[in-house]
């Protein structure tokens, strides 16, 4: 390395630490004074602040249920307007003759009278002989 920054460091090491401490306040009890009317001052703005913090919160929330309540009147005019449209379209719907399970029953009872007409068709006028009466 080179000579130059150690040389440096060196000096910066000689060079008295208490650079701080030479200056002292002149008057400690008048900063003390200025300090608390200070930090008075600063109470009182956050004690008006938080006054004024709790007043529109309060206003935000009358408001806030003003809105909700007009929403929920205009939620529940639809909902009425709903229920009437669905009465109507239910009123206008044709009634079905047959209910879902009548119809099951009507389409088993078709497919099986389907079914003894086609077996009487197949088997013809031969008559065979019946081996099982003796």
């Amino acid at each position: 390395m080179r000579p130059g920054p150690w040389s440096f460091l060196f000096a910066l090491l000689l060079l008295p630490l208490d650079l701080h401490a030479e200056q002292t306040p002149s008057a400690p009890s008048a900063t003390v004074t200025a300090e608390q009317a200070q930090i008075e001052a600063l109470k009182q703005r956050l004690a008006i602040s938080e006054q004024q913090r709790e007043a529109l919160g309060a206003e935000l929330q009358a408001s806030g249920g003003e809105r909700d309540s007009a929403q929920l009147q205009r939620l529940r005019q639809e909902n009425q307007r709903l229920k009437l449209q669905l009465k109507k379209t239910q009123a206008d719907a044709p009634q079905s003759l047959l209910g879902e399970q009548q119809q099951w029953f009507v389409v088993g009872a078709g497919a099986a009278l389907l079914g003894v007409i086609l077996g009487a068709m197949l088997r013809g006028n031969r008559r065979s002989r019946r081996e099982w009466i003796n």
